[in-house]
């Protein structure tokens, strides 16, 4: 009875929250500590303590769980960079632009990049200019584990920015760890193989103290970007346009990635912070459109940011944390071919973040947590008329959670506040300055329940509603810009459920999940034609998606030997295995469907029907040997799903073998990699093919 009358009481009060907070009050999280026990002795007084074991609990699993990888996963798979692990997740379609230094950016449930936020150590990556984030800068050398949220984290002790995208990315960095004894570790790794390229790169951790270490991360990567390739063309009739081989050029890159990292605790709370430094000069092969093999294109990156969090604990039902943040990022963009157009420009982007988030226990189980934003971003540029934007935004978020054991619950309501400026007279830099500002409410709701009479069986669904602001480009991009672009609108709707059991073949496990899903978009922006002149561009509001989707995610790890009494009983097989379903279709314009080329109801483009992943290891002692296949269906170009617009379906098959020697005070390591086994010719990206098969070789070295 005692349990039945504290559910319901529960129920009230989430309920009751959740009502105030539809009126823009109240606050919301969850997270029961126990307290810690302690006890003095006299200096001058003897006493022997009973044994005592320690033990601390795990993180609460979230509402709705994610998709992760770990560091021993990453490991395993073919794998270089953030983007080439985040292919092996459903819902996932990666836009590559082709060898080891094309720009690959990220589209999860076919809301466009743009809707996914990417978080570095807790704090979102930005780009004010053009929204994009390129994850083949992040090698996965420095990275610990990678999680993807579809919605966003199920925790509501986080800074309001982390509520404000339809999807997240969490990439964590390696944490220094020590064995007993132990104060400095070293990782040092040489990296090799097809297309010229050259990857060292180190990494190194000291221990200051029990409470402070500091560890530091290098990397450099060269590659000409060289790679023969087969291209392939045929007409509408299925005759044979033109068939040859030729050599990628003008895809060489210079990268150099420097991380340095202090992590610490203290009483009741920790800390952390991280200086990060990218520079990289790579060409831009470009796209082969009318007979044109090579371009000339040169891009200069250089991005720095600085970052801290401190948390602190100041009671069992009270804590707290504030972030901060400053980023700097360089662009410099070369286009020699005058045939075209001369463009030489460089934009610098600044970016000055803060947050502060607070968590109450109310009672032990129903949490609340308030948190509040603000983000600064300012661009400059050397372009003529350049227009020197500035943005500066304010997000609220009040959140609650409860916890009841088989039920779960969140609800939260985001606040948004934005603010531009741009000159009045682009000729006067320092001139008075033309203000505008948008304002939006979105609220979000995820449920999870497992029943009693299935413990392995979990139930989920959710519903957010979300706002994406234009870019930097898409408002005051000279000539091409329109300053009176309304945000993007989008809303998410999910259901789903998950199954685990443990015990499989001895010590394995086994996860299953699938969910169901549908995202409307409006007043999406897009890039229409200005004018007759087919050059001339303007972004407009006219888009309109409609997105249903399903996924099905599989992982499984078994000891098929476990049973033995020898040394084979130690062999350990893992499959994962990924699935998504897409129709995404553009409901933009109802009478663009009076011919053949019409967009209406039309696949958006690049989005296939089908994808699906699987990768699978075999490991025994210190010997490594792993398998992965990806495939992407056929997609289209654009809205327009004719013939002429089709872009083929494509597939790769990669394989890698790892042995580690363990020598008595530090171990060696060596990798070979095998990736696109069957020298697949495709296309991710219309016009930029892709290497064949191509080769890497691994070494390591652990002191």
């Amino acid at each position: 009875m005692y349990v039945c009358l504290r559910h319901i009481c529960l129920i009230a009060a989430f309920m009751a929250s959740v009502s105030v907070q539809a009126y823009g009050h109240g606050a919301v999280s969850r997270h029961a500590a126990t307290p810690a026990a302690s006890c003095s002795i006299r200096p001058d007084s003897t006493a022997t303590l009973p044994e005592a074991e320690v033990t601390a609990s795990a993180a609460a699993p979230g509402v709705v769980a994610p998709q992760t990888l770990h560091g021993a996963d990453l490991e395993k798979l073919n794998a270089h960079s953030v983007a080439d692990a985040l292919r092996y997740f459903s819902g996932v379609q990666i836009k590559d632009y082709g060898g080891v230094g094309g720009v690959k950016t990220i589209d999860i449930r076919s809301m466009g990049s743009h809707h996914t936020g990417v978080f570095y150590d807790g704090l979102q990556l930005g780009n004010a200019q053009n929204g994009q984030i390129d994850l083949g800068r992040y090698s996965l050398d420095n990275i610990e584990e990678i999680s993807l949220y579809n919605g966003q984290k199920s925790r509501i002790f986080q800074p309001a920015r982390d509520f404000a995208a339809g999807s997240a990315i969490y990439i964590r960095s390696r944490r220094p760890r020590f064995d007993a004894g132990r104060r400095f570790n070293l990782t040092a790794r040489f990296r090799t193989g097809s297309f010229g390229l050259v990857n060292p790169g180190f990494n190194a951790d000291w221990k200051v103290s029990d409470a402070v270490s500091l560890t530091v991360s290098a990397e450099y990567t060269y590659a000409t970007g060289r790679y023969r390739f087969r291209y392939r063309k045929m007409y509408s009739d299925g005759t044979v346009a033109w068939d040859t081989t030729a050599t990628r050029r003008n895809g060489d890159i210079h990268a150099l990635r420097l991380e340095a990292g202090a992590y610490g605790t203290m009483n009741r709370g920790q800390w952390q912070a991280k200086a990060y430094y990218y520079d990289s000069d790579r060409g831009i092969p470009g796209a082969i459109v009318n007979n044109v093999w090579k371009n000339s294109q040169r891009q200069w990156d250089r991005n720095f940011f600085v970052q801290g969090s401190l948390q602190r604990r100041e009671s069992e039902r009270y804590e707290w944390m504030a972030n901060a943040k400053y980023a700097r990022d360089r662009m410099h963009y070369l286009n020699p071919d005058t045939t075209l157009m001369y463009i030489d420009n460089t934009f610098h982007q600044d970016e000055l973040y803060i947050s502060t988030t607070h968590k109450l226990t109310i009672i032990p189980g129903w949490d609340a947590a308030l948190a509040a934003d603000w983000v600064h971003n300012y661009l400059s540029s050397d372009m003529t008329n350049f227009l020197f934007p500035r943005r500066d935004m304010l997000l609220g978020s009040v959140a609650t959670s409860l916890d009841m054991g088989d039920f779960k619950a969140q609800a939260g309501l985001l606040i948004n506040y934005v603010r531009d400026t741009r000159l009045r007279n682009p000729a006067d830099r320092h001139g008075p300055r033309d203000p505008k500002s948008w304002h939006r409410l979105t609220p979000s709701v995820f449920v999870a329940w497992a029943p009693a009479a299935c413990p392995e069986l979990s139930l989920h669904a959710f519903f957010k509603q979300i706002f994406r602001m234009p870019t930097f480009n898409d408002l005051y991009y000279t000539d091409i810009g329109n300053a009176d672009l309304r945000p993007e609108r989008a809303t998410q709707w999910d259901l789903g459920a998950a199954w685990s059991r443990s015990g499989i073949c001895g010590p394995g496990e086994i996860r299953v999940s699938a969910d169901g899903y549908y995202n409307l978009i409006s007043d999406k922006i897009i890039a229409v034609p200005k004018g007759t002149g087919q050059y001339r561009w303007m972004m407009m509001n006219i888009g309109r998606v409609r997105i249903l989707g399903a996924e099905a995610n599989a992982d499984l790890t078994v000891f098929p030997l476990h049973a033995l009494d020898s040394p084979a009983s130690e062999l350990r097989l893992h499959g994962r295995f990924s699935y998504t379903y897409q129709r995404a279709r553009d409901y933009s314009d109802p009478a663009d469907c009076l011919d053949a080329a019409g967009t209406y109801k039309g696949q958006i483009a690049y989005i296939p029907l089908h994808s699906f992943s699987i990768a699978a290891d075999a490991e025994w002692r210190d010997l490594r040997l792993n398998y992965s296949f990806i495939y992407a269906g056929k997609r289209w170009q654009n809205s327009s799903n004719i013939p002429e617009n089709l872009v083929q379906p494509w597939y790769t098959h990669d394989i890698s073998a790892a042995y580690t020697l363990r020598l008595r005070h530090c171990q060696a390591g060596i990798q070979l990699e095998v990736n696109n086994l069957l020298d697949q010719q495709y296309e991710v990206i219309a016009n930029y093919p892709m290497p064949g098969r191509n080769y890497r070789l691994t070494l390591s070295f652990i002191l």
